[in-house]
């Protein structure tokens, strides 16, 4: 009897969250543990499809940075990063699409659509989704920055109850351009913005924001997170994460999350129990 008392207690503390988030549009960064080891990505696999089985509206932008590495190395390409920011080359950006689109990409589709929901795997050179300028002025080589983002072709997508997988390559303005490999986490921030989504989810191979004593802050605000960069407490592959968080909030977002991938169901922790997991981020 004990146990069946915690199993309600565990559903009736879910309801409010599923009541709030029915309807609504959450965009998922997904990366890092969760996409290599093979009993996350079966875990993660499962916790969209009960998002999208109770209504909520999942769409899901991935990275691919281990593979990308792995290829790179293998071919003898140089890549480096700069304040957690890749260097792309005209050489490194040929691999990188092959990676995103043609691999990963389609391999998270057809995994998802093996469990049961309908997903369509895409890039961000699909129907216009992202356009691009260089990052920084070219300091980056074929690293982009995004400058536009067609929410309304995820919406229609949305609407047909698709989920949408995004991969993070950019189209550029002049005709003939090879495109842009564009930062995971700022094409989800992008995405997450142009649909006006309810949150948006960053999973990571760390347990969220750790403050100066590695302890996890749990909520943070424009102000404090700024401060935590400034002091250097947030450094490194962290800040572009962090300010893509940012974005998020500061353009219409109402929270936004860095989780920990590694932790089996992270998703359904952070969004249907009341301790949640990993840090958020505030208006």
């Amino acid at each position: 009897m004990h146990n069946y008392s915690k199993i309600v207690s565990i559903l009736l503390d879910a309801l409010p969250y599923i009541k709030i988030f029915r309807g609504s549009k959450i965009v998922i960064k997904y990366g890092g543990a969760a996409q290599i080891n093979p009993e996350l990505k079966e875990q993660f696999a499962m916790d969209i499809v009960l998002l999208y089985m109770l209504g909520i509206k999942p769409i899901i932008v991935h990275g691919g940075g281990k593979r990308i590495n792995e290829l790179l190395g293998a071919l003898n390409i140089e890549s480096e990063f700069v304040n957690g920011v890749r260097v792309t080359s005209a050489d490194a950006l040929k691999v990188v699409e092959m990676v995103l689109s043609g691999e990963i990409n389609k391999e998270i589709t057809a995994f998802l659509n093996h469990h049961g929901v309908s997903a369509l795997g895409m890039s961000g050179k699909d129907a216009s989704l992202f356009l691009a300028k260089p990052k920084e002025n070219g300091k980056y080589g074929y690293t982009g920055e995004i400058i536009a983002t067609k929410g309304e072709v995820i919406d229609n997508l949305l609407a047909q109850n698709l989920i949408p997988v995004i991969a993070p390559i950019a189209y550029g303005e002049e005709s003939g351009h090879p495109g842009f490999n564009i930062n995971a986490d700022s094409a989800a921030s992008a995405i997450a913005i142009a649909t006006k989504a309810k949150k948006a989810i960053f999973l990571t191979d760390t347990q969220g924001v750790l403050d100066a004593n590695k302890n996890i802050i749990e909520s943070l605000n424009l102000q404090e997170t700024k401060q935590l960069i400034n002091e250097g407490v947030i450094s490194g592959g962290m800040i572009p994460k962090v300010e893509a968080c940012l974005e998020c909030i500061t353009n219409g977002v109402e929270k936004a999350h860095i989780i920990d991938g590694r932790i089996p169901h992270s998703l359904l922790l952070e969004l249907f129990t009341s301790a949640g997991i990993g840090s958020e981020f505030v208006r």
